[in-house]
Parts: C-alpha cells; sequence; structure tokens
C-alpha cells in the first residue's frame, strides 16, 4: 500500500471574512469564473501566495544562486500561461487570483467553444463532454497549459455544439425584436412630448 498520505489544506480563509467589500469582490468572482464555493476562489488565493513566496525568496538570494533557480520558476508559470515568456520576477509579483482561474478548464472552455455563461461551461466539463487532446476531463479546475489550450475540443459524440448552433440562430430574431421595441418606445415617447410641449403652448393667453 506504501507510505500512508496526510491530508493537509490546500487553501486559507481571509483574515477578515466579513469584510463588506471583500465579500462583494469574492461575490464578483464567483459570478465570473462560475466557481461553485467561495473555496475555489481561496486555493486560488493560497497558489497565488505561494508563488509570490518563491519570488520573493528568490530576489533575496545572490545572484549566482537566482541565475540557477529563477528560470525554474519562470518557466513553470510560462508553461501555464501566466506569465510571458520574457517575464520578470516583477511580473510574478504582480500577478491575481484573477490570472490563475483564467488558466481553469472551465474559463476556457467558457470563452472558447461559445458558451453563454461559465455556469453552463461547467456543467458540460463535469458530465465528460469536453476533451482535451485524446484525453477526456471532467475536471474545472485543472489549468490548461498554453499548449494545450488549442486542443480543447467537445468530444465526438456530444450534442452541446448542436444545441449551441440553434441558440445562435434564434438569438438574431429576438435581439432585433428587442430592438425593435425599444425603437417604438422612443418614439412614442418623443411623439408624446411634441403633444405636450403643443399643448402648453396653445394654452398660454396672448400677450400684447
Amino acid at each position: 500500500m506504501g507510505d500512508p498520505k496526510y491530508p493537509r489544506k490546500v487553501w486559507r480563509k481571509p483574515k477578515r471574512p466579513l469584510n463588506y467589500e471583500l465579500k462583494m469582490d469574492e461575490l464578483q468572482t464567483l459570478g465570473t469564473f462560475g466557481l461553485r464555493t467561495k473555496r475555489e476562489l481561496w486555493k486560488a488565493h493560497t497558489e497565488l501566495s505561494r508563488v509570490r513566496q518563491q519570488a520573493r525568496s528568490l530576489l533575496a538570494l545572490t545572484q549566482k544562486v537566482r541565475d540557477e533557480k529563477e528560470p525554474i520558476l519562470l518557466k513553470s508559470l510560462a508553461r501555464i500561461g501566466l506569465i510571458p515568456s520574457d517575464a520578470t520576477l516583477d511580473d510574478v509579483l504582480n500577478l491575481k487570483p484573477t490570472d490563475l482561474l483564467a488558466r481553469r478548464l472551465q474559463t476556457i472552455v467558457s470563452n472558447k467553444l461559445g458558451f453563454k455563461t461559465p455556469y453552463q461551461a461547467r456543467q458540460a466539463v463535469i458530465h465528460g463532454h469536453i476533451m482535451v487532446g485524446d484525453r477526456k476531463i471532467d475536471i474545472p479546475s485543472y489549468t490548461v497549459t498554453v499548449e494545450e489550450e488549442d486542443s480543447v475540443h467537445f468530444t465526438p459524440k456530444s450534442k452541446i455544439p448542436e444545441m449551441l448552433e440553434k441558440n445562435k440562430i434564434k438569438e438574431p430574431k429576438v435581439e432585433a425584436s428587442a430592438e425593435g421595441e425599444e425603437v417604438k418606445a422612443e418614439a412614442t415617447s418623443a411623439e408624446g412630448e411634441e403633444v405636450k410641449a403643443e399643448a402648453v403652448v396653445e394654452d398660454k393667453p396672448p400677450t400684447d
């Protein structure tokens, strides 16, 4: 069986969880990236803090040791698309949790395959409709590398692409009718204002 694994937390709660501004920012991030719970957001914060700690420790080393270890960290982060290939440690320190959340499979699928919301993309991933290359992956938090990003596609038996195409065909008609109603409403309101203005002018007594 091998050595037993001791489970450990991969996330830490914020120090002030009841802060109103923090709660609003967390809720906005949850809705933008389609996260299920705040725990997924806290995992991103914890992972990013670990990466920043590595960058700060490298800045404190001598130049000789830094030249050996710095490329390893930068190459690993560039591999998953967090930083460009010519980035420095200052770019690592400027990373935000949203940069890490943007590399999730759920977010890549939502942006690339034409889903309306990230929650629809999450459901497609969980139910096994998404493949990365030749592998079927049903983990929304899977980190997509730069090389794998172009190979994200639907499974051959998935019917979701047909459903998305049907929705795209229906959307323009709805938008056109909505725009027509808005134009009519504006026209009627403008006509009503003109009639009121004429009535006010007629009611005024003549001046000598």
